[in-house]
């Protein structure tokens, strides 16, 4: 009865990456046109480096790098099913979205680093200080979770460390599969903070719609991961 309600749980998160993928390619080309929405009717928009546009598409594609590689560990990790299609789901959803965001930075012409040494997320209102329970890379490493700033290679909120991508791929079977979810779950809940940031604050109107699909996306995709775990006899991390 479980598998049943996850595989009716999976096809609507399913559904869900088929429609961000549906936004983004549209996001795509009407940045490349440079007319948003019909909102800017002929020229086109070209972000600042230091803008939300340009910080979002940097910090997103470090970001979804992650979750791709955490992906492919996974799969080679386990034979379950239910685990190698969302793994390859995530893998084909963020490498898509994260080739859009590296494709904007060009078209705009802008560098793939934050100009002057800023530090991840410094585009965000707060500098992403508050998100995911308020670790910060620059924290002190206290509570669970990932983005715990414990100096282990940890950019980000949400991002999983250096030794927790070395544990994913020292387990095998359950164990690994229970691991990837929590760190899955970790990682996509520190980049909603930051796919919702860009919904409120990037000025590109193409960028915009396509972080509020990533939001819909990886929301969907939380709900599959909890009830996968749950199945498990495991639950994500606090």
């Amino acid at each position: 009865m479980e598998r049943r309600r996850t595989r009716r749980v999976r096809l609507a998160a399913g559904a869900a990456v088929v429609l961000a993928l549906l936004f983004a390619g549209a996001a795509t080309v009407a940045s490349a046109r440079g007319d948003g929405s019909g909102e800017e009717s002929g020229s086109p928009r070209v972000p600042a480096a230091s803008s939300a546009d340009a910080g979002f598409a940097r910090d997103m594609a470090v970001h979804h790098q992650q979750a791709v590689e955490m992906s492919f560990v996974v799969r080679d990790r386990t034979d379950d099913e239910d685990v190698r299609r969302l793994a390859y789901d995530i893998a084909n959803t963020q490498a898509n979205q994260r080739g859009m965001l590296l494709g904007w930075l060009d078209l705009w012409e802008l560098p793939k680093v934050a100009p002057g040494g800023e530090p991840p997320m410094a585009w965000m209102e707060g500098g992403g200080r508050h998100a995911h329970g308020g670790h910060h890379p620059d924290g002190d490493g206290s509570g669970s979770g990932g983005g715990n700033g414990d100096g282990d290679g940890v950019l980000m909120p949400g991002m999983a460390s250096r030794s927790e991508l070395a544990r994913l791929g020292r387990l095998d079977g359950e164990q690994a599969e229970v691991f990837f979810l929590q760190l899955m779950t970790d990682h996509h809940k520190g980049g909603v903070a930051m796919a919702e940031a860009c919904a409120s604050q990037c000025s590109v109107p193409a960028e915009r719609r396509l972080a509020q699909g990533m939001v819909e996306g990886q929301r969907s995709e939380l709900g599959l991961m909890r009830d996968m775990l749950a199945e498990r006899g495991a639950a994500p991390r606090s």
